[in-house]
């Protein structure tokens, strides 16, 4: 469901010059920091990541089809790397996928509780499952850490801006802090930033 002051479901959602040019920047700077094929991988993501938080801060919502794509594309990036292990390597990925997707789903049920509106969309919830194959595990609750840390920040600066107060039926698009943060955590990963 859109939220409030966003475009109503049947108008027609287009990308402006800026958007396909910030999914390029997100594509060359991976393929400028990681060997291919790697880079390409993180290409992908980063395009997705970009694409998924400019439709979610339009219309607050996450496309089912660009989750699944990420999903996808994580799932053949494991599959590829881990050749003589690859069954177990992608029952790992998928276990990451089920424990991110489980305790964001279980957040939103426990924020449902509290304030009585959804805090978080079922698509968070699908992007955060979307993750799993991309990220080891230390990196997955750094890569929710780094989103909910900006969205946090990010919300609190516009409301001091705006002169408004912060509540919790607020609406946030949760998604547009989460993509990029999983593309960055990855980025991180793999140049060895941070120990997995």
């Amino acid at each position: 469901m859109p939220g409030r002051g966003s475009p109503a479901p049947d108008v027609p959602f287009v990308l402006k010059w800026w958007d396909y040019a910030a999914c390029l920047a997100a594509a060359a700077l991976s393929i400028a920091l990681l060997p291919l094929p790697l880079g390409a991988f993180a290409a992908a993501l980063g395009a997705l990541a970009v694409l998924i938080a400019i439709i979610d801060i339009d219309r607050f919502i996450i496309p089912d089809a660009a989750g699944l794509a990420m999903l996808i594309l994580g799932l053949a990036l494991v599959a590829m790397e881990d050749g003589d292990s690859r069954t177990a390597a992608l029952v790992d990925a998928g276990l990451r996928a089920l424990a991110t997707g489980g305790a964001l789903f279980l957040l939103r049920a426990g924020y449902r509780r509290l304030a009585g509106v959804d805090g978080l969309g079922l698509g968070d919830v699908k992007l955060a499952a979307a993750a799993g194959p991309w990220l080891m595990w230390p990196t997955l609750p750094f890569a929710i850490a780094v989103a909910a840390v900006a969205a946090l920040i990010t919300t609190g600066v516009r409301a001091m801006v705006l002169g408004q107060r912060v509540h919790l039926k607020q609406e946030l698009p949760f998604g547009a802090f989460l993509a990029p943060a999983i593309w960055i955590s990855f980025l991180i990963e793999r140049l060895w930033l941070l120990p997995v």
